[in-house]
Formats: C-alpha cells, sequence, structure tokens
C-alpha cells in the first residue's frame, strides 16, 4: 500500500520545528532528508527513522518486505520529534 500525500502532510507539519526538512517520493512512499541526510521515510502511512545509538528505545517496525528494520516514530510532540531527529541524523554524520 503506498503512503497517502495527506499522510506526508501530517508528518511534515510534525517536523515544522526542523529547517532544511525536504523529501522525495519514490515507489509510493517518501523518503526524509534533513540537510541533505536521509533519516527516514513513510511507509505504509506510518513515520519511520533509521537506527542510531541515540534512539534505541522506539518500537522497532519493518517498512517493506526484505527491508532493515526502523524505528516508528510514535509521538504527535513537534519538540519531541525535532530531538529525535536532529540525534539521529547527529548519529549518521559522525
Amino acid at each position: 500500500m503506498a503512503s497517502s500525500k495527506d499522510y506526508l502532510k501530517y508528518v511534515l507539519d510534525l517536523l515544522r520545528n526542523l529547517d532544511s526538512i525536504t523529501y522525495k517520493k519514490m515507489m509510493g512512499e517518501y523518503l526524509l532528508y534533513k540537510d541533505g541526510i536521509l533519516f527516514g521515510g513513510i511507509y505504509d502511512d506510518r513515520f519511520l527513522i533509521k537506527i542510531t545509538k541515540s534512539n534505541n528505545n522506539l518500537p522497532l517496525e519493518i517498512p517493506y518486505e526484505n527491508a532493515k528494520k526502523m524505528y516508528l516514530v510514535d509521538t504527535e510532540n513537534p519538540s519531541e520529534i525535532e530531538v529525535l531527529v536532529n540525534n539521529v541524523v547527529n548519529d549518521l554524520v559522525n
């Protein structure tokens, strides 16, 4: 099942506290970037982020068949999401 444009808008609203957020549509899903760094995506209307050392307490999900597991963002608090995404991006860069 492809993700909806409405869910993309919802996630982008959750990411409103962050600068330089972009997305790319790929095969019916959306890849999410901050400052050009891929940190997560929207898969089957689920907001998932990459596993890094700073987010090891979130529920695991599989974005699609045969994919690596990712963490499900289970908060709707933009401030919490801001910290989470910044930590993940910092982990990926360092």
